[in-house]
């Protein structure tokens, strides 16, 4: 069974910034309260050649912090297997990739060897059975997310991306074996944002995640280390 991490290490900070020196300033006020930050692709592709997305996940590994590159890796297999085997030598916790069949096959061939650990995009949290219609799926989510959950399992993919909606089903399906990290959390009273599938800290744990993705409740908050340290208090009063 997979130890589980500790209550202030399943707290996420997305570093949701298009300038690195506002992220970094971020990392600073937040100081120890958080070990573990997100950079999606705004902030990973921002700043220049000295100063970037990259370049500041490169200084919180090595202030000792773990970092999640958010790029949600989907192209032809040749382009994914060589541009995560790119990643894996960087030190980072976990990357990103859609979970599609050969999208997945093609970045676990290129994290061999590695501790990079993959998570699987089942269905976006900001998309809802409406969106999915829009765009020709003949699926609800909680169906696309249950198959494309069963086919990241089969290809031993190391973990998903999932809302705390679909937490429980997935949980009961792949039980200890797979990490689960959940997005659009929100502190109770929270405004949803562009988010359509959210839920609260505590819920999220009950629920069975292992990881709790939050952005602008913390970033945005007056206090930021304040509303990070509130969250890691829920974290560890649900997890027990």
């Amino acid at each position: 069974m997979r130890e589980k991490p500790k209550p202030s290490e399943r707290l996420i900070v997305a570093l949701d910034f298009s300038d690195p020196a506002r992220a970094e300033t971020m990392v600073e006020r937040l100081g120890s309260t958080v070990a573990f930050y997100k950079i999606g692709m705004e902030l990973a592709y921002s700043g220049d050649a000295s100063n970037n997305g990259f370049t500041l996940a490169d200084r919180l590994i090595a202030q000792g912090k773990k970092v999640f590159m958010d790029l949600k890796l989907h192209d032809i297999p040749n382009t994914v297997a060589r541009a995560t085997a790119a990643l894996a030598r960087r030190g980072y916790e976990f990357l990103t990739i859609h979970a599609y069949p050969p999208t997945m096959a093609a970045a676990k061939e290129g994290v061999e060897g590695s501790a990079l650990k993959l998570l699987a995009v089942t269905v976006m949290t900001s998309y809802d059975d409406a969106d999915l219609a829009a765009a020709g799926y003949g699926f609800s989510v909680q169906d696309l997310v249950a198959r494309r959950a069963a086919q990241a399992w089969g290809a031993k993919i190391d973990g998903l991306i999932l809302s705390a909606a679909e937490v429980p089903a997935l949980r009961l399906m792949v039980g200890d074996e797979m990490i689960l990290v959940t997005p659009g959390i929100r502190p109770q009273g929270a405004e949803a944002d562009d988010q359509k599938r959210v839920a609260t800290p505590a819920s999220a744990i009950a629920a069975g995640a292992d990881y709790l993705v939050v952005g602008r409740p913390i970033i945005a908050a007056e206090d930021p280390a304040a509303a990070a340290e509130a969250i890691v208090r829920e974290i560890e009063g649900t997890s027990g």
